[in-house]
């Protein structure tokens, strides 16, 4: 009998003992922003309010996918930005997952064309292949200037 009784309340205590992966200052940040750890690795700003980062996109992060994320995953989500010829940042791409596209903080409207997803803002298109396994064929051209250069995922 005392032989299950001592693992038995070892276990107890094990499992009743609480498990702290963050502090509780950012744990604060985290509730005051509206952002979980994963929207923060998305773009969610802990340091901006629920209201601007709901205005940013981030709606209600919390909230549970309706439908199965593995069937409706797009190749373009994610955080990218579109360099020079000298390797200086002409723009930063977020794209959620429901192709929602915002180009240096602004949305913009995109569209899939032949396998791509194209976006305008200004006199500026940006290309983003949709097969990630064709590399180098990211781009973004200057209709106005007459440049061009590459797209890189972060």
């Amino acid at each position: 009998m005392k032989k299950i009784i001592l693992p038995a309340l070892a276990m107890l205590i094990v499992a009743q003992s609480p498990a702290y992966a963050i502090n509780d200052k950012y744990r604060k940040q985290l509730e005051q922003s509206g952002c979980t750890q994963m929207s923060e690795l998305e773009g969610c700003d802990i340091h901006k309010s629920k209201a601007e980062n709901a205005k940013a996109g981030f709606s209600n992060p919390q909230a549970p996918v309706a439908n199965d994320s593995a069937n409706t995953q797009t190749p373009y989500a994610g955080q990218w930005v579109a360099k020079s010829d000298a390797g200086a940042t002409v723009a930063t791409i977020r794209i959620d997952s429901k192709e929602n596209v915002w180009v240096n903080g602004k949305r913009v409207n995109a569209k899939r064309t032949d396998g791509t997803l194209q976006f305008r803002q200004g006199k500026m298109t940006f290309t983003i292949q949709g097969d990630r396994r064709l590399t180098g064929e990211d781009y973004w051209t200057d209709s106005d200037a007459g440049t061009k250069g590459p797209i890189e995922v972060e």
